[in-house]
């Protein structure tokens, strides 16, 4: 009988690694069984324990009892004060994920080709972290003083233990996302709102979504195979690297990130088949007038790839990568930032990314990359008040405008992603002195220049004659 290590060994990778992707595999079908839980309180309690069982499988017996800690920090702050428990749970749930990335240092363990339980407990921060503020929003009467999400996502009770313990384990996301919202899931295990025999539709079978998904997911890995082979990240650390010229150099930067974001989406696109094959990806129908309505598949769906690699705008990106983290930054982070009146603006921003960073972990190349992203966005942000003074009847122009626009983004996206890949803070700045921090200095160039080069305004329209 071969051994995990003689199996490990014949695919070229480390026994962690097969492990998990055993069990990252094996979520499928988990999440395809729990159709046939014959009723609400056998589905969260077979939800909980098939999580539970793949965590165990794939990082051992310890990971576990890291992951209850903000599960029932959480809980108890539901219980005990209501009024608050959004902040603190973010406070604790937080603080025991920072704990955890001291102790693993999990970015160590991905660079020797392993892996812990981290990746998983950033996901369980995020849920508990979201339901707390829910929760806290159920206090909240007047509905003019919610924002859009909170009336969709405020709960008005707490759920069961259970049930909390069903959507923190749920075996289609634990081991690496997506996140999504405590009231989608407990409408979906108890057959209300979309799910429910009174709807209007019924859902639709998800198995052809699925199948489609799958294949994505393998193809995405077939790539990310081929070029990883052709463009090391390691290769920016050379001698040789150096002796290059800087647009020989960038070049090179944007397909070692453009190899790194594959195994990304081929990550995200099986963990999404998990969520689909069970039901849960179902997000409602089309609502064309002129056409047939379609079943939307949205819910689970993490990532765009033709978006993100064709983005014409550095403020699109986080619409299209790692979707579902993007929108709990947006909601839980930046919209709560904002003082009521007031508009957001760049601190709002660099607040939301610095979170980000710390979220992934403690290496300087995280922070810096996601320091950079604030600048990337704000940049972006001149080019498309830029774009919108051209007239619309120039179509030279705006077409350059939009190639500018797609340029930068691609440009200072894959310069300053190599901190996110690379990690060290010595290693990070190497990398980015081998392009002349051009990732950095362009977009605080254009906010510099956005502060001095202003687009005219548009003329008021002329009021009718009565």
């Amino acid at each position: 009988m071969i051994t995990m290590k003689e199996a490990a060994d014949a695919v070229g990778i480390g026994v962690p690694v097969l492990r998990f992707l055993l069990a990252f595999f094996a979520s499928i079908p988990c999440s395809w069984l729990w159709r046939f839980a014959p009723s609400v309180q056998a589905r969260h309690l077979y939800a909980a324990a098939s999580g539970a069982i793949l965590s165990y499988w794939a990082f051992g017996a310890q990971c576990n009892i890291y992951f209850l800690l903000p599960i029932f920090a959480s809980y108890t702050a539901m219980i005990l004060d209501r009024r608050h428990c959004g902040i603190v749970t973010f406070i604790l749930a937080f603080g025991i994920l920072v704990f955890c990335h001291v102790i693993f240092m999990s970015g160590d363990a991905w660079k020797k080709g392993g892996i812990d339980s981290t990746g998983a407990m950033m996901v369980v921060t995020l849920k508990v972290t979201s339901a707390a503020f829910n929760y806290q929003d159920g206090l909240i009467e007047d509905e003019k003083n919610l924002r859009a999400s909170q009336r969709s996502y405020r709960l008005s009770k707490l759920p069961s233990f259970l049930a909390f313990l069903g959507y923190c384990f749920n075996c289609g996301t634990h081991l690496a996302g997506p996140v999504f919202e405590l009231k989608d899931y407990m409408d979906w295990t108890e057959n209300e709102g979309l799910w429910s025999p009174l709807a209007q539709k019924k859902p639709p079978s998800p198995y052809k979504e699925t199948f489609i998904t799958i294949i994505k997911a393998f193809v995405y890995m077939g790539i990310h195979l081929y070029m990883s082979g052709a463009f090391p990240l390691s290769y920016t650390l050379t001698p040789e690297y150096l002796e290059w010229g800087f647009w020989h150099r960038a070049f090179y930067q944007y397909l070692a990130g453009l190899t790194a974001r594959w195994k990304y989406y081929f990550v995200w696109s099986l963990s999404e088949a998990a969520v689909l094959i069970s039901g849960f990806g179902f997000s409602g129908w089309t609502k064309d007038p002129e056409k047939e309505s379609k079943p939307k598949w949205t819910r689970a769906k993490n990532i765009d790839v033709l978006n993100v690699e064709f983005a014409t705008s550095a403020a699109e990106i986080p619409k299209y990568w790692n979707i579902h983290v993007s929108v709990w930054l947006r909601y839980y982070v930046y919209e709560r930032l904002v003082v009521p009146g007031q508009k957001p603006g760049f601190w709002q921003l660099l607040a939301t990314q610095v979170t980000s960073a710390v979220w992934h972990g403690l290496y300087a190349g995280y922070m810096l990359f996601f320091v950079n992203t604030s600048l990337m966005i704000a940049g972006s942000r001149v080019i498309y008040k830029w774009q919108q003074a051209i007239p619309k009847n120039n179509s030279p122009a705006v077409v350059l405008g939009k190639l500018f626009g797609a340029f930068y983004t691609a440009f200072v996206l894959n310069l300053t992603c190599m901190g996110f890949l690379v990690l060290y803070y010595a290693d990070t700045l190497a990398v980015y002195k081998s392009v002349y921090y051009a990732g950095t200095l362009l977009p605080l160039a254009l906010m510099i220049l956005g502060k001095f080069v202003r687009p005219p305004r548009a003329a008021p329209k002329a009021k009718k004659e009565s």
